[in-house]
């Protein structure tokens, strides 16, 4: 414990004046030596405060106790709100913790690596949306510091630090690096979210309601993680960059403490000017010629089943070990095949739907489409595939990734807009078999699909 601690706080002059400002000189900031007579303590240890067994709210009283931290997050692009983030080192850090405070314009106070003094006295820590939040108690809740005992809690310091993000990588994401500032090296988006004839915002798709997800993989191995925008920031607009590289930002959870996301402060956050990764997709380059003959045409009528599946030559199966397929369902009066991974228990989920055996010897000019719609979503789960050798078994076949468009759904409802997919499969030859492979674990990878119209055409 150290006691007696002299900390040297910034305190600026507030001024109500009807003199135009060119009649007066600003006056200078005033440094003034301020005493702190108390205990101080460890970011890590007032949140081990908190018992998780419980989830009971920790209120802070008569324990004359301080922390000091560093600021790392910024609401001047309105990406946070009303809220700072607050981190124990400026590099290398070992714990971070969310405050809320009533005020819009944080940012303005409380600047990225500017050091903060907290005092504990008054406040409560609680657990909400996937971190715990230390605030005001009222009543059953813990809320934002308000404006007005701001400067009583939370004391501005003379000292700013440059914050170097601490890198780490997707698989290592984990609740002691929650409320970090990180790096993540050599990832991308998505590439269903950077096509050329359809690139997403950060957050302004009308599937976004409160916040845009937007998928992120890792170019060394594929792992994903998500990357939250507020549908209110002043960057929601911005297009997503479309090269491979790093991003910076703060490691979190979504609203529904579902899964990890990792927010930014402003795009300059993101620095992704180095070439793709995408893994090497079916490439006939001929162009899509529309094609009058059906070699396969599903639009799963009369499909109520796994039973009636079979009996028209699918393979419906899950390799994972679990029991959850892709499942007849009847949607708005229209039978189709849905998969989920929701309530299934099952991580990982990996479901596959193997077309029957289709000739291309006899025709020209094939073109695969399919109708996909996308619900609830919390990342990109689906990948279309062709293969000239299936087993049987889709872990024991050769298979080569389609560029599908496998398109974004809203993250809180049900969707009903079915988004088609056309592929050009004309440069194959003989016999073909598609499979659509569904990777999701629950609980935090569960996106619904729905699949209808699987068709094959050719001339």
């Amino acid at each position: 414990m150290r006691k007696g601690i002299v900390i040297s706080l910034m305190m600026a002059m507030m001024f109500n004046s009807c003199v135009k400002t060119d009649d007066y000189e600003i006056p200078d900031l005033i440094v003034p030596e301020i005493n702190i007579e108390g205990d101080f303590t460890t970011i890590a240890a007032v949140k081990g405060n908190f018992y998780p067994g419980t989830g009971e709210i920790y209120s802070f009283r008569d324990s004359n106790t301080w922390f000091e931290g560093y600021v790392v997050s910024s609401d001047e692009g309105g990406n946070f709100y009303k809220e700072i983030i607050v981190q124990d080192k400026p590099e290398n850090p070992t714990s971070g913790i969310q405050i809320l405070i009533d005020d819009n314009s944080v940012f303005e106070t409380f600047d990225v690596g500017r050091k903060v003094v907290v005092k504990l006295d008054g406040l409560s820590l609680a657990f909400n949306n996937g971190v715990l939040q230390l605030g005001i108690r009222n009543m059953g809740d813990v809320v934002a510091i308000p404006n007005s005992l701001i400067g009583e809690h939370i004391l501005r310091t003379g000292e700013k630090q440059n914050i170097v993000p601490l890198k780490i990588k997707i698989d290592e994401f984990s609740d002691e690096y929650k409320n970090l500032y990180i790096k993540l090296e050599n990832v991308q988006f998505d590439p269903n979210l950077v096509k050329k004839d359809q690139r997403y915002s950060f957050a302004s798709s009308i599937v976004d309601q409160y916040d845009g997800e937007r998928q992120l993989v890792s170019c060394a191995t594929g792992s994903t993680t998500i990357l939250s925008t507020s549908t209110f920031s002043d960057f929601k607009s911005l297009l997503l960059p479309t090269g491979s590289g790093s991003i910076e930002g703060i490691l979190t959870r979504d609203f529904y403490d579902e899964h990890y996301v990792v927010v930014v402060n402003t795009p300059d956050a993101l620095e992704m000017n180095n070439q793709r990764c995408d893994p090497v997709y079916l490439d006939c380059g001929t162009g899509l010629i529309e094609g009058s003959k059906f070699l396969l045409e599903e639009n799963f009528d009369g499909v109520t089943s796994n039973t009636t599946l079979n009996s028209r030559r699918w393979t419906n199966i899950n390799v994972s070990g679990g029991e959850k397929k892709f499942t007849p369902t009847l949607s708005a009066g229209n039978r189709i095949l849905r998969v989920s991974a929701y309530n299934t228990n099952e991580s990982p989920l990996e479901a596959w739907l193997v077309t029957p055996e289709i000739d291309l010897s006899e025709t020209t000019d094939e073109i695969l489409k399919f109708d996909i719609l996308s619900s609830y979503d919390n990342g990109l789960l689906m990948r279309v595939f062709i293969a000239s050798d299936f087993t049987g078994d889709p872990r024991t076949t050769n298979w080569t990734e389609l560029d599908a468009n496998i398109p974004l759904g809203p993250s809180g409802a049900n969707s009903t807009i079915f988004r088609e997919s056309e592929i050009d499969i004309s440069c194959l030859e003989g016999k073909v078999w598609v499979g659509f492979r569904y990777l999701g674990a629950a609980p935090d990878k569960t996106t619904t699909y729905d699949l209808d119209n699987i068709r094959i055409t050719g001339n």
